[in-house]
């Protein structure tokens, strides 16, 4: 670890040094919510903490703030994990190397955590100060956002007194978000079979794609290593019959795969030839994604003669036709919101097993009916194949609020302090707000953040002057929060 509190502001660089040590992915956020609740101990503050590891945190208002309403501060404690090839940390128990590249704050080799560690540490050195004005601050600390909002469906928030709050979950500075689009994840299992078969082994790589957050990054088309994939599959069919032994690609249904893996069988005389078309095929990718994707490529190792168990040509057929059939990307653009994206989906994770095709998809929009119209269409297509579909992780829109107190206050602090107007906007991709507004009667909510880049890959990179900027906008936040 390197120490950050030499930079401003010091001691939210210091919690978000000593979160980055500690292993938070999905999942895995028992020791970052003790971490929380010891926090909370030293500190002499009102805890709770839940069998899924949400932690609250509560500090009284400061002197003369006590008639103000309450605001709480909102973030979540978990991370994705991602990380390069070859980068020897076990994310699963090691924690972050983090290293300063001018004005930016990164991780060597892996994602940096600032989605979602920056509200953590903005809320620990609030909490922390005894120099700060400020009303009564319940700090919700939420887990598993990253994989389906479970912490923040299942969290008990009935000790809470405030209904106003600073979600600080979104990555572009002076962009306040007062609505977001509902999700679900869609998981399906199409049934394979398998024959033992020699031939020829290929391992056939889509790799060097830019990936992205599947919500606020969909609009940008990068391409989907799992997409781009079916199509591989299916020119080469056009070429050789072949078996598939194995077939992998993404990691999180909410991150833009960069990489899918396949290794086949095929007639050994068919080998050129399909070694000539995967070349072909990666050119034609580096035209079509030039602008996107410069770095794609399409790599073909052959491996030699050898004896597997491989699908079936039915069963390929079928893996192909669900990858060329199935939908992703941006769907429908809003026809309230000039240029924003109401509809779209992200087929993040795809694996075969020995008797299955397996994929998660993320799919999001802010028509309910367009959501669940999606969902419907992938099912129909895996149960035409043979297979099923299951919904997890279903969370609502954030509904914009027209008559908000809160957003009037922001606006009003953010040009006193940067004498500029503030952008107020909503996103495609998800937040806590919607499910946390169903549990807050009369929720009054914006979301904002520092400036963070490439979220989600491992080229995440936090600006460090925005940080500061941001600390200065929540504090003068706070010291104007009293009723009016």
């Amino acid at each position: 670890m390197m120490a950050l509190e030499n930079l401003y502001p010091s001691r939210v660089f210091y919690y978000f040094e000593q979160l980055a040590a500690i292993p938070r992915g999905s999942g895995n956020t028992k020791e970052v919510s003790d971490y929380l609740v010891q926090f909370a101990k030293e500190h002499g503050l009102e805890w709770y903490q839940d069998e899924s590891n949400n932690v609250i945190i509560i500090k009284e208002a400061s002197a003369g703030y006590q008639e103000a309403p309450a605001v709480i501060l909102q973030g979540h404690m978990d991370m994705v994990c991602e990380k390069e090839k070859g980068c020897d940390i076990d994310m699963e128990k090691e924690g972050l190397r983090l290293y300063v590249d001018g004005d930016f704050l990164r991780a060597e080799g892996t994602t940096l955590g600032g989605d979602d560690g920056i509200a953590v540490a903005y809320a620990l050195a609030l909490l922390e100060s005894k120099e700060l004005s400020h009303p009564r601050l319940e700090a919700v600390f939420t887990v598993d956002e990253e994989t389906g909002m479970y912490g923040a469906s299942s969290i008990d928030l009935s000790m809470l007194k405030g209904n106003r709050m600073l979600n600080i979950d979104s990555d572009e500075e002076g962009v306040f978000l007062t609505g977001c689009a509902g999700g679900l994840s869609l998981s399906a299992c199409i049934p394979v079979s398998r024959v033992s078969q020699g031939g020829t082994k290929l391992i056939i790589t889509v790799t060097g794609l830019t990936g992205g957050h599947s919500g606020s990054e969909i609009h940008k088309e990068h391409g989907n290593a799992n997409i781009l994939m079916g199509r591989v599959l299916h020119g080469l069919l056009e070429r050789t019959p072949f078996g598939i032994i194995s077939l992998a690609g993404g990691l999180k249904d909410n991150a833009i795969p960069r990489e899918c893996t396949v290794e086949i069988l095929l007639p050994g005389e068919n080998a050129k030839a399909a070694a000539t078309y995967i070349r072909d095929i990666s050119s034609v990718f580096k035209h079509e994604f030039s602008e996107t994707d410069a770095e794609v490529t399409v790599c073909c190792e052959n491996q030699g003669e050898m004896e597997a168990a491989i699908l079936d040509y039915a069963s390929v057929s079928k893996v192909i036709f669900y990858l060329r059939n199935v939908p992703n990307g941006v769907q429908h653009m809003s026809q309230q919101l000039n240029g924003q994206v109401e509809t779209s989906l992200n087929l993040g994770i795809l694996e075969l097993t020995e008797s299955e095709l397996t994929s998660l998809t993320s799919v999001r929009s802010s028509v309910e009916s367009r959501k669940k119209d999606l969902a419907e269409r992938i099912t129909m297509l895996v149960e035409l194949l043979g297979g099923e579909t299951e919904l997890e992780g279903e969370y609502p829109a954030w509904e914009y609020r027209s008559d908000s107190k809160i957003r009037p206050l922001a606006e009003r602090v953010y040009q006193e302090l940067f004498h500029k107007k503030p952008v107020f906007s909503t996103i495609h991709a998800g937040l806590e707000c919607g499910l946390l507004s169903e549990k807050i009667k009369d929720l009054d909510c914006i979301s904002f953040g520092p400036d963070n880049f490439d979220i989600h890959t491992p080229r995440e990179h936090l600006s460090i002057s925005s940080t500061g900027r941001v600390w200065d906008f929540i504090v003068a936040f706070l010291e104007q929060a009293k009723e009016e």
